[in-house]
Parts: C-alpha cells; structure tokens; sequence
C-alpha cells in the first residue's frame, strides 16, 4: 500500500456575497475542492484506508455517484484494485470518470438495492472490503475531520448548514463538533423535496423509509437514512429543512455566479437555505456552511436540471 493522501485540506473563507444584511458571517468550507469532487474523499478516503491497513486487498463499492468514484480515487491512491457495481441508469458521465479512476464497473440492476444486493451476492470476495456509501463509523470518523480543519483555523461556528442524503456526512459533523467542545451547536439538516427521508422521520417521530425518490438532487436519494443519523434526532440539535428542487437548483447557478465554482443540486439544497435564510440562519455571528459539492456536475446538467425544476414545480414555489 502506498503511504498516498486521500483527501485535502480544503479552503475555509468567509462569503460577503452570501451574508445579507443581517451582521452574519457565512464561512464557506469548500469540499467542492476535493480531488473527486465531493466531501465523500474524507470519509470514504479514511475508510478505505482502515480496511487497507487491516488487510483488504481490494476494494469494492455499489454507488454510481460520489461515493464510488470516492471509492476509485483511494483504492488508486492506496494501490489496490477497486470494483464498483452501478444501476443500469447511471449516466455515461458517472461510468467515465470511474473508469478514468482505474475502477472495474459493472452494471446490475435498475435503482441503488439492486446493484448493492448483487455486489454484497456476486462480487464479494475474501479480502474485499464492501464500501457502505454512508453508513460506516469509520466514514463518519473521517468527515469529521472537516471540523477539526474550521477550529484549527479559529472559527467557532454558532450553527452549520449541510445537506443531507443518507446521513454520514451529518454524523460527521456532530462527531466532529462533539470532540471539539461544539455540541452545543445546531446543525441544519436540508433535504431536497423529494429526498427528505430525515425530515419525514422527524415529523413522524419513527424511523420513516420514502417510497421512492422524486427529486433531480439524485445525490440524496437515500429512500431512509442511517440509524445513526435518526437517532441524532433526539441527542443533538438538528434542525430538519426542506427546500423544492427549482430553489436547490437555482442556487446552484447563483453560486457559480457568485464563487466560480460548480455543485450539484444536492449541495445546492444547502446552499439555498443560506441564500434564503430562516430564523436559524439569520440570528447567528458565525454560520458554517459545508459545500459538499459532487463530480457529477456539467454545465449541459445544470440547464437540464433546471428545466425538470420548473417543469414539476408546484404553483407559488
């Protein structure tokens, strides 16, 4: 195994643009600015090393997206062959950059269960590590890093904004704030309509599965999230946020404008909650922003995805 780094240390810097009027300070974290993409190098990158250092040979993952290609990028920078079973609907795009990564890709089924059932059944071998694209403590060991990085830099937020799919990125962060003397601090959790499995729970007061997933911002479309990150439900502050796909996308473009920098519409979901903020956002000195980014992001995608928006926009939204 190559002694190789997986993730970087990313930009921490304040957004005049993204502040209003209101006297908060916006911190953008730019996870955006990982080398595949998204936030995922962090505790992916961590996780594969753990599995790598105990033995692993190879690596093996069922997610099309982020987390795949979080997969590929540490297995080739760890020196280990990665394999990466995705849905017959992943986009060409999404196969191309794992193949550039040195993955093996195979294509099984038509939704995420099927390709992760037929990897867990037909690819898992003696001295493979299966890569859960969230739901792993040592994923959330390795997010937690982004908030070691904020504090190394003095800034103490009051609040942090992220998104949320299946929830490793959110068990992160409160990991990450509980051992840096921060948990008091609330965290807002924003789901795209469509995607809000989180938010639903709360409501509910159970653990909820969606139906299914009816939102552009396919990044988030875990249909339930982690146990884990339910039960931060009742240990931790979370305040749950639901933002509709044309304001998740919109957001998108006006922070390219803004930061010259592209997300998806899943990071997007966070970033709208700022743009548009709400009383959590708003009486805060210093407002955290994870911008979780995501490779799978073109300019082509983002008119796409603006006209779906609009298409299934309710009225008044």
């Amino acid at each position: 195994m190559r002694d190789e780094q997986i993730h970087i240390q990313t930009p921490l810097f304040r957004s005049t643009l993204m502040e209003g009027d209101g006297g908060t300070r916006v911190w953008l974290k730019m996870e955006a600015l990982q080398p595949c993409g998204s936030f995922k190098a962090r505790g992916i990158g961590h996780a594969c090393r753990r599995y790598v250092e105990d033995g692993a040979e190879a690596l093996l993952s069922s997610s099309g997206g982020n987390a795949g290609l979080a997969v590929a990028f540490a297995g080739r920078r760890l020196d280990v062959p990665v394999t990466v079973v995705v849905p017959e609907t992943t986009k060409p795009r999404a196969i191309e950059l794992l193949r550039a990564e040195g993955a093996g890709v195979v294509q099984h089924g038509r939704h995420w269960p099927a390709a992760h059932q037929h990897a867990l059944a037909e690819h898992a071998q003696e001295n493979t590590a299966y890569i859960h694209p969230f739901d792993d403590p040592n994923i959330w060991e390795g997010h937690a890093s982004v908030i070691d990085e904020v504090c190394a830099e003095a800034v103490r937020p009051d609040a942090v904004v992220l998104s949320v799919g299946g929830g490793g990125l959110l068990c992160g962060v409160v990991e990450g704030l509980r051992r840096n003397d921060l948990g008091d601090v609330p965290v807002l959790a924003v789901e795209t309509r469509g995607t809000d499995s989180l938010s639903a729970s709360a409501r509910a007061g159970r653990h909820v599965e969606l139906d299914g997933i009816s939102s552009v911002a396919t990044s988030l479309g875990a249909t339930k999230v982690t146990e884990r990150a339910y039960a931060l439900l009742s240990e931790h502050e979370i305040v749950p946020r639901v933002v509709p796909d044309a304001k998740a996308v919109e957001a998108c473009r006006r922070f390219l404008d803004d930061h010259r920098v592209s997300v998806e519409p899943a990071c997007g979901a966070s970033l709208a909650a700022v743009y548009e903020p709400d009383a959590l956002t708003q009486d805060k000195e210093d407002l955290l922003v994870i911008v979780c980014g995501g490779a799978g992001v073109t300019q082509e995608l983002l008119a796409t995805w603006r006209e779906q928006a609009e298409a299934t926009a309710p009225p008044g939204s």
